[in-house]
C-alpha cells in the first residue's frame, strides 16, 4: 500500500512545486527589464489570475473523485463521461473569462491600489494571458482526470515541460524580441498551450483507444450531469472558503504595519512548503480511495486511509523538526532585511505548530474528495472558517498578530477533526 501511495505522492509532489515556477519565472525576468513598476505589476497581475484560477480548482479535484470511482468501478463509460463534462465545463468557463476581460479590468482598476504606471503594466500583462485561459483550465481537468486514472507521472511531466517552455519563450520574447512585460505575458500564453499540447499527446498515446468509446451524447445530457455539478459545486464553495481565509491574512496583515504584513508572507511561506508535501499525499488519497470506493473494496479502503493518516504523521514531525532547529535559516535565505526576521522571530513559534495541527486538514482533504463526501467537507470549511473570523476579532484587540496566527491554527484543526470525526459515515459508508 505504501508503494502505491509514494507512486502517485511523489509526482504529485514534484508537479506541485513546479507551480510556482510561473510566477517566479516572471518576476524574475522583469526585474531585469524595468524598475520596482515592473515587478509590483506582475506581482498584481499573478495576484489576480491566482484569485480567477484558484476558483476552478473544483474541477481538478472533482474530476479526480469521480473518475477514480469509476476506475475502481471499472466503469469505462463513466471515467470517459467525467473527462468529457469536465473539458466541456473547462471551455464555458474559459469563453466567460474572456468575454468578461474587460469588466474584470475595470474592477482591477478600482480596487488595485498602485500607481496609474503600475496598472496600465499590470493590464498590458493581463490582456494578453487571459487568452491561455482555455488551456489553463483544461490542464485542470486532464491533470484531474490523470490521477483518477492511477497516472501521476503524466501531470508531472506536462509540469515539467510548460514551466522550461515558459522560461525559453519568455526569454526570447523579452530579449529577442524587446517586447518587454507583453512578452512574459506571451511567454506564458505559449507555455500554457504547450501543456496543453503535451497533455493531449499523452492522452492519445496511452488512452487513444478509447477514443470510440466515448458516448458524446450520454457524456453531456443534463440530467446525467446532475451529480458532476453537484461535487464540483460543494468544492467550489469550499474553496471559496479557503480563498476568504487566505486573501485575508494579507489583507488584514497590511493593517498592521509593513513590518508585520512582510514577517506573515515570510511565514506563510513556510507553510506553503508543508501545503506542497501534504498536498502530494492528499493526491494520492483523492486516487486511491476513489478507486476503492469504486470498487467497493473496504478492507484495502481501510487500509490506504490508515497508510494516509501515518504518512500524515511522519511528515508533520519532519517539519516540525525542521522548522524548530532551521526556522530562522529558512528565513533568511527568503528574506536579507534584519527589521523583518526581527519581526517573523517573534511569531515562528507558531510555525511549529502547523504541521501537526495542520496535516489531518491536508490528508482528509484528499480522502473525501475521493469517497466524493464533498458536501461533508463543504460543511466542515464553512464552520472552520466561521470559527476563524470568530476567534480572530473576539482577539484581535488583546493579542493583536499573535490572534491571527492563533485563529489559523484553530482553522487547521478544526478541519481536520471533523473530518476525522465524520469519517465513518462519510468515507466508510457505516
Amino acid at each position: 500500500m505504501n508503494r502505491e501511495i509514494l507512486r502517485i505522492s511523489i509526482p504529485s509532489i514534484v508537479t506541485n512545486i513546479t507551480v510556482p515556477l510561473l510566477g517566479m519565472v516572471d518576476v524574475a525576468i522583469v526585474g531585469h527589464i524595468g524598475n520596482a513598476s515592473y515587478i509590483a505589476a506582475i506581482a498584481l497581475a499573478t495576484m489576480v489570475f491566482n484569485l480567477i484560477y484558484w476558483n476552478f480548482g473544483f474541477l481538478r479535484a472533482g474530476t479526480t473523485g469521480l473518475t477514480a470511482q469509476a476506475f475502481g468501478a471499472k466503469d469505462k463509460d463513466e471515467y470517459l463521461n467525467v473527462l468529457v463534462r469536465g473539458i466541456a465545463i473547462a471551455g464555458a468557463a474559459a469563453a466567460t473569462l474572456i468575454v468578461l476581460q474587460y469588466p474584470i479590468s475595470l474592477l482591477c482598476r478600482r480596487f488595485l491600489h498602485s500607481s496609474p504606471t503600475t496598472i496600465d503594466l499590470m493590464l498590458t500583462y493581463f490582456f494578453i494571458r487571459i487568452w491561455a485561459a482555455p488551456a489553463t483550465i483544461s490542464l485542470y481537468v486532464l491533470k484531474g482526470w490523470f490521477l483518477g486514472m492511477q497516472n501521476a507521472s503524466s501531470p508531472m511531466w506536462v509540469a515539467t515541460i510548460l514551466n522550461v517552455v515558459n522560461i525559453v519563450f519568455s526569454l526570447l520574447f523579452v530579449y529577442a524580441f524587446d517586447a518587454g512585460i507583453a512578452g512574459v505575458a506571451w511567454g506564458s500564453v505559449v507555455a500554457q498551450y504547450s501543456g496543453l499540447l503535451l497533455a493531449v499527446i499523452i492522452w492519445i498515446r496511452r488512452y487513444g483507444h478509447l477514443w470510440h468509446d466515448i458516448r458524446w451524447r450520454a457524456a453531456l445530457e443534463l440530467r446525467k450531469m446532475a451529480r458532476f455539478f453537484k461535487v464540483n459545486a460543494d468544492i467550489f464553495l469550499r474553496s471559496l472558503c479557503l480563498i476568504a481565509v487566505f486573501t485575508f491574512i494579507p489583507y488584514i496583515s497590511d493593517e498592521m504595519g509593513e513590518a508585520t504584513l512582510a514577517a506573515n508572507t515570510l511565514l506563510m511561506q513556510l507553510f506553503t512548503l508543508t501545503s506542497y508535501v501534504m498536498d502530494g499525499f492528499a493526491y494520492a488519497g483523492e486516487s486511491l480511495v476513489g478507486k476503492y470506493v469504486g470498487a467497493g473494496d473496504k478492507v484495502l479502503l481501510r487500509k490506504v486511509v490508515r497508510a494516509l493518516v501515518w504518512w500524515g504523521v511522519g511528515l508533520a514531525a519532519f517539519f516540525t523538526l525542521l522548522f524548530f532547529f532551521g526556522g530562522e535559516l529558512l528565513l533568511r535565505i527568503l528574506a536579507k532585511d534584519e527589521d523583518v526576521i526581527g519581526t517573523a522571530m517573534q511569531f515562528v513559534f507558531w510555525t511549529y505548530l502547523l504541521p501537526f495541527t495542520g496535516f489531518a486538514a491536508f490528508i482528509y482533504d484528499g480522502i473525501y474528495i475521493g469517497a466524493t463526501a464533498s458536501a461533508a467537507m463543504r460543511n466542515v470549511m464553512f464552520v472552520a472558517t466561521a470559527v476563524f473570523f470568530i476567534l480572530y476579532y473576539a482577539l484581535a484587540g488583546v493579542w493583536g498578530n499573535h490572534a491571527l496566527w492563533f485563529a489559523f491554527i484553530v482553522f487547521l484543526v478544526f478541519r481536520g477533526a471533523l473530518m476525522i470525526l465524520g469519517e465513518r459515515k462519510y468515507v466508510f459508508g457505516e
